[in-house]
């Protein structure tokens, strides 16, 4: 039965680099810390670092213009102030192309350190499938505050 990810335990955490993310990312793997949502270590990891890949070469999906009109204009800033919020429901046809597979915890972090290296070497603008033109520091933030939303559900060990 799946786990409600709105009500479950989470940890509370800001990143303010994606170094701290890297850092806590090895941290809870070396410790073989549990997960608490409906997914593991693994697809946690491998799910952030796609989505950073994502914001770099580009999203596999078109998203529609009212939920991009939503995203940049209204959701944006609130994200990045105060994270997102757990529970989101994509459509069948977005999940099938960011929904996570199960993989193993080890070439995850490994897949995770590859995509924060290129996420800090960005110096251009991207075109988020949610959140439109992006400059390189905004994609950057927002991939933090993504990541803060997914590694909320590794506990402490």
């Amino acid at each position: 039965m799946p786990v409600n990810t709105k009500t479950c335990l989470r940890r509370k955490i800001e990143y303010t680099s994606l170094d701290e993310l890297v850092a806590d990312a090895e941290r809870l793997v070396a410790a073989d810390a549990p997960t608490t949502g409906n997914w593991s270590k693994g697809q946690i990891l491998d799910h952030v670092a796609s989505v950073m890949e994502m914001t770099i070469d580009g999203f596999p999906m078109n998203v529609n213009w009212f939920v991009r009109f939503i995203s940049r204009n209204v959701m944006f800033e609130r994200f990045l102030k105060n994270g997102m919020p757990s529970g989101f429901k994509p459509s069948k046809s977005v999940a099938q192309k960011i929904m996570p597979k199960e993989t193993d915890v080890l070439p995850a972090l490994a897949h995770l350190r590859t995509a924060v290296e290129r996420l800090k070497q960005l110096d251009h603008h991207v075109d988020h499938a949610f959140f439109g033109d992006l400059t390189a520091d905004q994609a950057r933030a927002i991939n933090r505050r993504h990541a803060e939303l997914h590694m909320s559900f590794i506990a402490e060990s």
